[in-house]
C-alpha cells in the first residue's frame, strides 16, 4: 500500500508522524548517499582491483561516472565503510588521503562537490560521497571562495567504532610539482589527467606506505606517458580499465544521439569510449570498428602481399596482405612483433606462414645494422622472399619510378579506408593498439615512435601491384615484378 493510499486512513496525528519518519527517511537518504550506491560493472571492477594493485587507472568517456566513482571509492576509504560487495583492499585504521584535479577551481567545483556536497550551499554539505555524520571538520581554503582546504572525516573499524580521523585534503596540478612533495599518504585519487611528474610525485609520496593512487579521467590531453605506459607496458600492481557509454544504463539512446552530435569526429572515441586522442589528430580519423573484421581463411585465389620494417631495438614489423580480386578490398590478416632479435629468428616467422608471399621492405636494408651485409642480403641469405628492390609508392604518370614518401601511403590507405576496402583481422591486436597511438606531433609530423607495424603496412598496401597468389597455385609463373610494364591492377584504388 503507497503512502497516499494509507493516509486516508489515519488521523491527523498519525498522519504528521508519517510525513515526519518519511522525510527523516529522505533526509538520511540525502546525506548519506554513499549507502545508496549499487555500482555499474566497470565500477565495481575498479573498485575491487586494489586488493591487487596499487596504481589503477579508469579511462573512461564523457558521461559515464568517472568522478562519481572515484569519490565513492575515496569515500569508502577515508570512512572505512565498505558495501557488501566490496572485495578490494580495505583500510583497517585512519588514512592520509589527497584528491587533486587540474585547477584549485574545478577541484573545488568537481572533487570537491562529489565528495562534500554543493559548495555554495552549506545546507548541503554532507550530501557527497562522505555521510553527514561522518564529517567531524572542514579546513577552509584561503582566498579561494567556497573551496576547503581538506576535510577531517570519521573513520570506523569492521566493528562500527569510531576509532580515529582520516584527513582528505584537496589539491591541484597548477600548484606545481612542488605542492606534492613531502608527504607520506595512504591514497590519492587523481580526476583529471595529470602531468609524468606530478604522477611520479604522487608515486612517491605512497611508497613508503605502500599506498594506492587512483586516476579517472577522460584522455584529452592524448598518449601522454602515463596512459602510453598503462596501455602499452603495464606492470604487475598495475590496473587499466576503460568505460564508455554502452558500459553507462544511465544514458538512453537520445541523450547519446544529442550529445554526440555536439562532437568533432575525431574525438568521437575518445568522448564516448575513453580512447586516447594525440597532438593534432590521429593520422587515421577511422574508428576501429570500420575496420577490424572477424578472422576468417584466404582463399588460395587472392593475391597476397607482406611487408616488413627492420628493427633491433625498436622491434622488426611483419604484416601479410590478402587482396580480394573481385573488389580489390585490403585485408591485413597477420602480424608479427619482437625486439632485439636477428634476422634468423625474424626470417624463421616470416617462412611459418608457408605461402612465402613476396616481402616489400624499407630502403634502409640496404645498409648494414652490424657492420655486416646489409640487411636485405641477410634475409635473402635465410631464404626470405624479398623484393629485388626496396619499397617505392606506384609511380604516377609524371614518374618513372615512384618515390618513398610517406604522405602518398598514409594518402592512399586513407582513401581506401573511408571506402570500406581496408580492413583488418580481429586477431592483429598489436596493429590495433599501434593505430590507436598513430598520431601527428604538435608540428604536423607524424610521430615515429611505436610505429613500426603502421610503417610495414604502408610498405605492404602500396606494394600491391607485386602482390601473388600463393606459389602452390601459381603454377609457378613469373612473378608480377617480372612481368614487363606490370604497373597496377585494374582495381588499384
Amino acid at each position: 500500500m503507497n503512502h497516499r493510499k494509507m493516509s486516508k486512513n489515519l488521523s491527523t496525528a498519525e498522519k504528521q508522524k508519517l510525513l515526519k519518519l518519511i522525510q527523516e527517511k529522505e533526509e538520511r537518504r540525502k546525506f548519506n548517499q554513499i549507502k545508496e550506491w549499487v555500482p555499474y560493472g566497470w565500477q565495481e571492477s575498479l573498485s575491487n582491483a586494489t586488493l591487487e594493485n596499487n596504481q589503477c587507472l579508469a579511462m573512461a568517456g564523457n558521461r559515464v561516472g568517472k568522478t562519481y566513482t572515484g569519490a565513492r571509492i575515496t569515500a569508502c576509504h577515508l570512512t572505512g565503510i565498505y558495501p557488501d560487495w566490496w572485495k578490494g583492499k580495505r583500510f583497517t585504521k585512519p588514512i592520509n588521503a589527497w584528491a587533486a584535479g587540474a585547477s584549485t577551481v574545478t577541484t573545488r567545483d568537481i572533487l570537491q562537490k562529489e565528495l562534500l556536497g554543493d559548495p555554495v550551499n552549506q545546507d548541503m554539505r554532507g550530501s557527497g560521497a562522505i555521510p553527514k555524520d561522518f564529517i567531524h571538520s572542514v579546513v577552509r581554503k584561503p582566498q579561494i571562495p567556497n573551496a576547503v582546504e581538506s576535510i577531517v572525516v570519521k573513520f570506523h573499524n569492521a566493528f562500527g567504532v569510531h576509532i580515529g580521523e582520516s584527513v582528505v585534503s584537496f589539491k591541484s596540478y597548477e600548484m606545481g610539482e612542488e605542492k606534492f612533495m613531502g608527504s607520506s599518504l595512504d591514497w590519492i585519487w587523481l580526476d583529471e589527467q595529470p602531468a609524468q611528474n606530478i604522477y611520479t610525485q604522487c608515486l612517491t609520496r605512497t611508497l613508503d606506505k605502500r599506498g594506492y593512487v587512483m586516476m579517472t579521467f577522460t584522455p584529452e590531453s592524448g598518449m601522454t606517458p602515463v596512459i602510453s605506459q598503462f596501455m602499452n607496458d603495464r606492470k604487475p600492481g598495475q590496473f587499466l580499465i576503460q568505460a564508455g557509454w554502452d558500459e553507462a544504463p544511465h544514458l538512453d539512446e537520445a541523450a547519446k544521439e544529442q550529445i554526440l552530435s555536439q562532437y568533432l569526429p575525431n574525438e568521437r572515441d575518445m568522448r564516448t569510449k575513453g580512447q586516447p586522442v594525440f597532438g593534432r589528430g590521429m593520422v587515421f580519423p577511422y574508428s576501429l570498428d570500420k575496420l577490424v573484421v572477424d578472422d576468417f581463411p584466404i582463399p588460395d585465389t587472392w593475391l597476397k602481399i607482406c611487408g616488413i620494417d627492420f628493427g633491433f631495438d625498436h622491434p622488426t614489423a611483419i604484416v601479410w596482405g590478402a587482396i580480394n580480386p573481385d573488389n580489390g578490398c585490403f585485408y591485413i590478416y597477420d602480424e608479427y612483433r619482437e625486439s632485439r632479435q636477428t634476422p634468423t629468428m625474424h626470417s624463421i616467422a616470416l617462412k611459418a606462414r608457408g605461402s612465402e608471399p613476396p616481402v616489400a621492405w624499407p630502403h634502409d636494408g640496404n645498409r648494414s645494422f652490424d657492420g655486416g651485409d646489409s640487411m636485405a642480403t641477410q634475409y635473402r641469405q635465410e631464404g626470405v622472399n624479398l623484393l629485388p628492390e626496396h619499397f617505392t609508392n606506384p609511380p604516377d604518370i609524371s614518374q618513372k619510378k615512384g618515390d618513398i614518401k610517406i604522405s602518398a601511403g598514409i594518402t592512399a590507405m586513407s582513401q581506401a579506408m573511408e571506402k570500406g576496402l581496408f580492413k583488418v583481422f580481429k586477431s592483429c591486436y598489436f596493429w590495433q593498439q599501434e593505430y590507436g597511438q598513430y598520431h601527428f606531433g604538435d608540428q604536423g609530423k607524424i610521430v615515429d615512435k611505436d610505429d613500426d607495424l603502421m610503417s610495414a603496412s604502408r610498405y605492404c598496401y602500396q606494394s600491391r601491384r607485386f602482390a601473388e597468389k600463393s606459389r602452390s597455385t601459381a603454377n609457378k609463373k613469373k612473378r608480377p615484378w617480372e612481368k614487363q610494364n606490370k604497373s597496377t591492377y585494374d582495381w588499384v584504388i
